[in-house]
């Protein structure tokens, strides 16, 4: 970027803006911009993809394009004076265009890094405030005479002094970093997930684990970058032990079992479990806690410690099949021997039932108004439902005992009257 403008160079920037020149420097900037985006489109392809930080959703709304437009706008405006043109023009698009790269970076990677948090979208609309205010006083001439006042208001931190300039410097190369720090800790992430292993558990645990290192560098050299001293966290280091140890030792906890669960694969995305009374499909699994999705769409957030410590079943683990029962009721002096083919017959030929194991009936009682049937079941596919089934395999019993003619009994009372005789009169 170009050092800041006078007063002076600000009129005279002003003048040039109004001359044939400017219209040649306009055509340039065109130019670069026409050029950006037509290089992103050419290495972005034709086919719809999903939004990533270099692209973005469209062709001008990543990174990649103001980060071209800026190169190919530095390399026309050392091409320019030599045809004879002034620079006006360039001295404006070049800190806008610098501009845009800082706030499509930080957009982007925090939207990758965060997609539904609300703290980063006010992020994202302080970086890009900060980063047009920037540049209006960058142009104006106005930033240096800040930086100045900023570095006069100072205070001592024990043998260093720390100007507000300091501060502000450093709180700038941290965010740089940081973001810098997500973005390769995303793309890292996003290579892991797409990883050659099946085992979506290991590439999930392998990604946590790259991302919280990357995380703790990027905090180290942003701390660094502020101007605070690193031996100073040894003192941290222990406050933040014994705060571990006493208030956050629940969170801890938490981020321990998640890592446990994660290498252990005792539980994987997409088992079926029940947990304190919730059923449902695994969605994910974080390190803090892990999300249980419902068949009803309800989903719970589970930490990971109650998983480690409580009682969880799943039914995914070694076999994804699971045994369904149903019940049903046939009045007495049916031929249950002989309906026992039948409708074994009948569940089988119910989709998503398997046929091995094989469906069985098992007369399992004797009702006061008729004999009860137990009708067990298997299927495969728990996450898609197991009352759907249930409902198809009691549809096709039914539909059976119509077709047989078997009837289901209803409730019945035998009353008994009893003769009383009348006392004869004395």
């Amino acid at each position: 970027m170009t050092r800041p403008l006078t007063a002076v160079e600000l009129r005279e920037l002003a003048d040039s803006l109004f001359t044939s020149s400017a219209f040649t420097e306009l055509g340039a900037v065109a130019v670069c911009l026409g050029l950006a985006w037509l290089m992103v489109r050419l290495l972005r392809g034709t086919r719809a993809k999903p939004a990533s930080v270099l692209f973005g959703r469209t062709v001008i709304d990543g990174v990649l394009f103001p980060v071209l437009a800026l190169v190919l706008a530095l390399a026309a405006r050392s091409v320019l004076p030599a045809t004879g043109v002034p620079l006006a023009l360039f001295k404006l698009a070049i800190p806008v265009l610098v501009s845009l790269v800082v706030i499509r970076l930080t957009v982007r990677v925090l939207s990758a890094a965060f997609p539904s948090s609300r703290p980063m979208r006010l992020i994202e609309r302080t970086v890009s405030w900060l980063a047009w205010i920037g540049v209006v006083l960058w142009v104006t001439g106005v930033m240096p005479m800040v930086m100045e006042e900023l570095d006069e208001v100072s205070w001592k931190l024990g043998a260093s002094r720390i100007s507000l300039r300091n501060v502000v410097e450093g709180s700038l190369s941290a965010i740089v970093v940081l973001v810098l720090a997500l973005w390769l800790s995303a793309v890292i992430e996003a290579q892991l997930i797409k990883g050659a292993t099946n085992n979506l558990s290991i590439r999930k645990i392998a990604a946590s684990a790259t991302r919280a290192l990357l995380l703790a560098i990027g905090m180290l050299l942003a701390l660094s970058a502020a101007g605070i001293d690193l031996t100073a966290l040894s003192v941290l280091g222990g406050a933040l032990g014994v705060g571990v140890g006493f208030g956050l030792q629940r969170i801890a906890a938490n981020y321990v079992s998640g890592f446990v669960i994660l290498a252990e694969n005792s539980l994987r995305i997409g088992d079926m479990v029940k947990v304190d009374n919730f059923e449902g499909r695994i969605t994910d699994i974080r390190t803090r806690y892990t999300v249980i999705r419902s068949l009803g769409g309800r989903e719970s957030i589970v930490p990971n410690e109650m998983l480690i410590t409580s009682r969880v079943e799943n039914a995914s683990l070694a076999d994804r099949c699971v045994l369904i029962a149903t019940t049903v009721q046939v009045a007495y002096g049916t031929d249950v021997r002989a309906l026992q083919t039948k409708v074994e017959a009948a569940v089988r030929a119910v989709p998503r039932v398997l046929g091995d194991p094989a469906p069985g009936m098992q007369l399992s009682g004797f009702g006061a108004d008729g004999m009860d049937l137990t009708l067990n079941f298997w299927i495969c596919d728990p996450e898609n439902g197991q009352g759907n089934v249930k409902s198809d395999v009691n549809l096709a019993v039914l539909a059976l005992f119509d077709a047989e003619g078997i009837q289901i009994p209803f409730p019945q009372r035998v009353v008994h009257t009893v003769a009383v005789e009348p006392k004869e009169a004395s």
